[in-house]
């Protein structure tokens, strides 16, 4: 059993932190608006779940999952997630994060900027190419036919494999993009982003992913 931080609570942190409960694991919320504000949602997930600030759950959680609009990525704490591995969902929405530079000119990747921010943490790109509600409707156990594929993306081996065996406790292949500087192929308006796609499907769409600058 793990504990999951989640620094975010909205549509996919909600999800996936169902998703792990369900695996046996335990989950420590937070959002930006202070944790009186999840009492619902707590309530809602049930006893594996509590409310805490965002340094908590970054403190508490074994692994914790990122998952605020990205125009907020400077606001995750850094200390707390020294040494661990930190899942990033996140995407680049020009209309709500503004102008980000280094992304319209394809000099960073959106996950690589939060690695930026937490350099001694390992990020690991995963639950960005999914909607939130099939996050918890369209899991399957490891050798279904045409199992549900999700990507990952990251520049430390081990976290890479960490993060895939979650997934897989989950209810989804994991497909390895590699580094962190290739997670731009699951991006927003890529081939794989939002498709529903086993492994074979999403490798070959991540094959035909391209740069098209200033098109997001």
């Amino acid at each position: 059993m793990t504990t999951i931080g989640f620094i975010g609570a909205g549509h996919i942190g909600s999800q996936v932190a169902r998703t792990a409960i369900e695996a046996g694991h335990d989950v420590v919320m937070s959002n930006s608006r202070g944790p009186e504000t999840l009492a619902a949602l707590i309530a809602d997930l049930g006893p594996r779940a509590r409310a805490a600030t965002a340094t908590e759950a970054a403190t508490e959680g074994d692994i914790v999952v990122v998952t605020v609009p990205l125009k907020a990525y400077r606001d995750v704490p850094v200390e707390p997630l020294a040494g661990k591995i930190v899942i990033d969902t996140n995407n680049y929405y020009r209309e709500r994060d503004g102008d980000i530079a280094v992304l319209d000119a394809e000099e960073q990747t959106v996950s690589g900027l939060l690695q930026q921010h937490l350099p001694e943490s390992r990020v690991v790109k995963a639950f960005n190419h999914i909607t939130a509600s099939d996050i918890t409707s369209d899991r399957s156990p490891a050798g279904t036919d045409d199992r549900r594929a999700l990507a990952i993306a990251g520049d430390d081996d081990d976290a890479r494999r960490a993060v895939a065996d979650l997934l897989d406790s989950f209810g989804f292949d994991a497909v390895d993009v590699g580094q962190l500087s290739e997670s731009w192929r699951v991006e927003r308006d890529q081939p794989a982003y939002g498709a529903r796609e086993n492994a074979r499907e999403l490798r070959a769409s991540i094959l035909l992913a391209e740069r098209n600058k200033n098109s997001r």
